[in-house]
C-alpha cells in the first residue's frame, strides 16, 4: 500500500499548525517546526503501526533531551572516546584513556563518552566532572552510568543505539578509539564510512593502544593484505587514521588536525575550505601540483567568502581556498587538510576546534 505525502494533509490542517507554532512563541527556524510537526500529523495518516510511533516518539525525545544537554557547551570543542566497557582499572589501556583524556581536557576540550564503565570510566576520571558527558544507553545487562558523568548531571539515556550514536558523533570534533569489542568496532567503522563517503566531515580520528600493543596493528595489517588487495576499499582510506600507543601523540594529532583548518562547506560545486592563515601564493601553487588530481576542473584558487556565505554569515572573517572538487574523491579531503596543516605559513602552537 503506497503511503501518503504531505501533500495529503489538508490545507486546513497546516494552517492550525502554524497557529499553534505561532501561539507557542516559536519565532525561529518555523519552517522546519512546520515540517516536524507536519511530518508527525503524516505518520497519523499513514498506515503506521503502534510501533513505528513509538519508534518515531522515543527517538525525538530522545534527541531533544541530547541536544538540551549539549546546547551550552557548543562553543568548547569535544573529543568522543569510545573503548571496552569490560576494561578493568587495573589495565594498561584504563590508564591510557584516563590519561589522553586529560592531556585533552588541559588543551581546553571537552570528552564525551558513552557513560558507562570501563574505558568510558576511565576517559571521564581523566577529563574530570567539569570536562565530561556522558551518553548512556539503557541495556537491562549493563550498570547505571558512572559515577563522575552521574555526579556533574552531564548524561543523557538513550533507549536506542541510533540516537545515542548520533549525538556520540554529531557534537565531537575528533575521535580516539581504544580497543574493545564489537560495540567499538562498530563505532570506529560507522566513523570511517562517514568519513569515506562524505556524509561527515574530515575529523581526526586516533586508534589508542597500550605501549607495545598489537591489537590496532593487527587491524592495520588485515586491512594492508585483505581490503585494499580485495579493491573493496581504497589504497589510502586507513591512512586518515593515526595509530599509536602514545598518549601524546594522540593528543597533538586530534588538536593538531585543527592548526590552520577551520570548517568546510559544499557551495553548488565548489568546496570551500576555511583556514585560519592565509597561504601564499607559492603555497597554493604547491598544493596544486600535489593535488591536482583531485579537482573535477580548473584550480584551487584563494578566495574571499562566496555570496551564499556572506548571505548566512558563515565564518565570513577567514580566509578561504576554493576549488571544483572530484566528489567521488571527497573522502581524499584529509590528505588536503593534513597539508594544509604543514604550510608554512600555518599557526603555530596548540589549535581549538572551531
Amino acid at each position: 500500500m503506497a503511503l501518503r505525502s504531505d501533500a495529503a494533509i489538508p490545507p486546513e490542517v497546516t494552517d492550525a499548525l502554524r497557529v499553534v507554532i505561532d501561539e507557542a512563541g516559536i519565532t525561529e527556524d518555523v519552517d522546519l517546526i512546520a515540517r516536524i510537526l507536519a511530518t508527525g500529523v503524516g505518520l497519523g495518516l499513514d498506515t503506521s503501526s503502534r510501533l513505528d510511533l513509538k519508534i518515531t516518539s522515543a527517538a525525538l525525545t530522545e534527541m531533544r533531551a541530547a541536544f538540551q544537554l549539549f546546547a551550552p557547551y557548543r562553543d568548547i570543542p569535544k573529543v568522543t572516546v569510545f573503548g571496552s566497557a569490560r576494561t578493568r582499572s587495573d589495565d594498561a589501556l584504563y590508564r591510557q584513556a584516563s590519561d589522553v583524556a586529560a592531556a585533552l581536557a588541559e588543551r581546553g576540550w571537552m570528552v564525551v563518552t558513552g557513560a558507562g564503565p570501563g574505558i568510558m570510566q576511565a576517559a571521564a576520571e581523566g577529563a574530570g566532572a567539569d570536562r565530561s558527558i556522558g551518553v548512556s544507553i539503557r541495556l537491562p545487562f549493563e550498570e547505571k552510568p558512572n559515577a563522575v558523568v552521574a555526579s556533574n548531571d552531564r548524561n543523557v539515556a538513550m533507549k536506542y543505539f541510533f540516537t545515542r550514536k548520533l549525538m556520540l558523533v554529531k557534537e565531537s570534533h575528533g575521535f580516539v578509539c581504544v580497543p574493545g569489542g564489537f560495540g567499538t568496532l562498530d563505532e570506529l567503522f560507522e566513523l570511517l564510512t562517514l568519513q569515506q563517503t562524505g556524509k561527515a566531515e574530515p575529523m581526526p580520528m586516533v586508534l589508542l593502544d597500550e605501549p607495545g600493543g598489537t591489537f590496532w596493528t593487527g587491524l592495520q595489517r588485515y586491512v594492508d593484505e585483505e581490503l585494499i588487495p580485495a579493491g573493496v576499499i581504497s589504497p589510502d582510506d586507513f591512512d586518515r587514521l593515526l595509530v599509536t600507543d602514545s598518549v601524546t601523540a594522540a593528543a597533538e594529532h586530534v588538536t593538531g588536525f585543527w592548526r590552520n583548518y577551520d570548517s568546510l562547506r559544499w557551495v553548488g560545486r565548489r568546496l570551500v575550505l576555511r583556514l585560519r592563515s592565509e597561504p601564499t601564493d607559492a603555497e597554493v601553487d604547491e598544493l596544486n601540483e600535489r593535488f591536482g588530481g583531485l579537482l573535477a576542473e580548473g584550480r584551487i584558487e584563494k578566495s574571499d567568502a562566496l555570496a551564499r556565505e556572506r548571505d548566512d554569515e558563515d565564518r565570513v572573517e577567514l580566509p578561504r581556498l576554493v576549488m571544483v572538487y572530484d566528489q567521488f574523491q571527497v573522502g581524499s579531503v584529509f590528505r588536503l587538510i593534513r597539508a594544509i596543516n604543514e604550510l608554512g605559513s600555518a599557526p603555530t602552537g596548540t589549535a581549538r576546534a572551531a
